[in-house]
């Protein structure tokens, strides 16, 4: 799916104008089914939910998870020269790499569960600029990475786990949210991939720079995502936006991924409706920032890796509530007696 063409990001507010509401009758035909299936009302707890939530979402009963696809965003940060990452910036091409060949924790993930997997790299030869003294992004910059994002449900997906590779992005991901929520820096900023307390403090001052010089135009969230975010982040949120409008429910990574997102729900807070958060990472900041969205994780592992490890992992358990939806005996066709 593809906007179309327009100044760069009138087709960006045309589409979250414009967003697919739910499909409550395929919602109402799961609760029905689920009244009959071989079990205690309610007794397969969230799994229930998810099944419904998948039906609302793709518009249909029965509810399928045949063609999920993981989608992994790669982009580099101007932000990187404050001293705010563990790991040099060169690790993002080579995570690429690793990816590519099958060797990272995702790879493994994907093949457990049988989920396909893509990787979408930006432009990582030029980071974008460093938000403590420019706007990461020019409006076109932005308008037309969120549209390379929306080629993640490109050729057929009824399921789609977004996650990032991107040294330096969970400041970038505390800047997003300061912007949008303000607080305190410090409130926004964790270890990362690993920064000790002296480098913690260096992510608090960037982050604190950064939204303190773009302050004036942080008033527009879409403005919050160019000045303050990156490639990786622009093409998630441009992932959710043309899912909704494709009829394929989400499964959100951890912190940097819901930053992403939380643009798009400061633009119009039912923008995520179709999305769940697949886990609750360990980077302190991510609990606050869930609340903000009104998600619940579905995990909630210590897990930090990124990657869209998570959101893969997650991706079982809605595969396993649509099976146990889809595959369970009703009442009548097993010739078990319902409760009296």
């Amino acid at each position: 799916m593809t906007a179309t063409t327009g100044l760069p990001f009138d087709d960006i507010r045309r589409l979250i104008a414009d967003l697919p509401p739910p499909d409550e009758e395929a919602a109402a035909a799961v609760r029905a089914r689920d009244s009959r299936l071989t079990k205690p009302p309610g007794s397969l707890g969230r799994l229930e939910h998810i099944a419904e939530w998948l039906a609302r979402w793709q518009g249909r009963h029965a509810p399928r998870v045949e063609r999920p696809v993981v989608a992994v965003f790669a982009g580099n940060h101007g932000v990187v020269n404050q001293g705010v990452a563990a790991y040099p910036q060169a690790v993002t091409r080579q995570m690429v790499a690793n990816f590519q060949a099958g060797g990272a924790a995702v790879n493994q993930i994907c093949k457990s569960f049988d989920l396909g997997l893509k990787v979408f790299e930006l432009a990582l030869e030029t980071p974008t600029r460093d938000i403590t003294e420019a706007a990461a992004m020019e409006e076109a910059e932005c308008a037309a990475t969120m549209a390379y994002g929306m080629e993640a449900v490109a050729g057929g997906a009824d399921l789609l786990c977004i996650g990032e590779m991107g040294i330096g992005n969970t400041t970038i991901a505390a800047a997003i949210c300061h912007g949008l929520y303000g607080g305190d820096p410090a409130d926004w900023v964790g270890p990362g991939t690993g920064v000790d307390a002296e480098g913690l403090r260096r992510k608090a001052d960037a982050v604190g720079r950064a939204v303190a010089f773009h302050k004036a135009h942080l008033k527009d969230p879409l403005e919050v995502l160019r000045r303050l975010g990156g490639r990786e982040l622009a093409a998630m949120a441009g992932a959710i936006l043309a899912a909704r409008h494709a009829k394929v429910p989400v499964l959100i990574d951890g912190y940097v991924a819901s930053a992403a997102a939380a643009t798009l729900h400061a633009l119009a807070p039912g923008a995520l409706d179709h999305c769940l958060a697949a886990h609750r990472s360990a980077e302190p900041a991510h609990r606050r920032l869930l609340d903000k969205l009104g998600q619940e994780p579905l995990l909630d592992l210590g897990m930090r890796l990124g990657e869209a490890s998570g959101a893969a992992l997650a991706a079982a358990i809605v595969k396993a509530a649509a099976d146990l939806h889809n595959g369970m005996a009703t009442f009548e066709s097993a010739g078990v007696s319902d409760k009296a």
